[in-house]
């Protein structure tokens, strides 16, 4: 029982912490780096640049009307992470399962958190090296593609144990 406690405790001080690292980075940015030139460290591999996104990843759906964009970005995305998080706890996910889904989660829920304030989402960090750069992403988008990660290795790994 107290395991089971310990690990709930662990995964909710985790879920807390990934938003109140987006949200706080989030706000650097917008203090630090609006209306101000970008800012290149690393030999310029991270470059910090403040921009607003209307749209998904990669700005997807940016140019749709402002109603389908709160359909989509903010109801639905609230919709999803709320199925998400239900039926992680009918199905008593654990393990990697439960740790790629709480990093989603928590990241789907800062961006969401903006979309719902201000309808776009703050995004300040770019890394590449010479013309091959990344999108501009944000902390929640790094707590996404994490996420993601565990949840494939997880389903790798129970492939690897059941197969004959």
């Amino acid at each position: 029982m107290y395991a089971r406690i310990g690990s709930r405790l662990v995964l909710f001080v985790a879920i807390v912490g990934t938003i109140g690292c987006d949200r706080a980075t989030k706000h650097f940015a917008t203090v630090a780096l609006s209306g101000e030139p970008g800012r290149s460290y690393f030999a310029d591999i991270v470059r910090l640049e403040y921009a607003e996104n209307e749209g998904a990843f990669l700005s997807l759906g940016a140019t749709l009307p402002a109603a389908a964009r709160t359909g989509l970005f903010t109801i639905g995305t609230g919709l999803i992470l709320l199925a998400l998080v239900g039926t992680a706890l009918r199905l008593r996910w654990r393990g990697w399962l439960l740790i790629g889904t709480a990093l989603v989660i928590a990241g789907g829920t800062s961006n969401w958190i903006d979309r719902v304030i201000a309808g776009k989402v703050v995004d300040f960090i770019v890394v590449g090296v010479g013309p091959l750069r990344t999108g501009v992403f944000n902390v929640a988008d790094v707590a996404i593609m994490v996420g993601m990660t565990v949840l494939a290795i997880g389903e790798v790994r129970a492939r690897l144990r059941t197969a004959p």
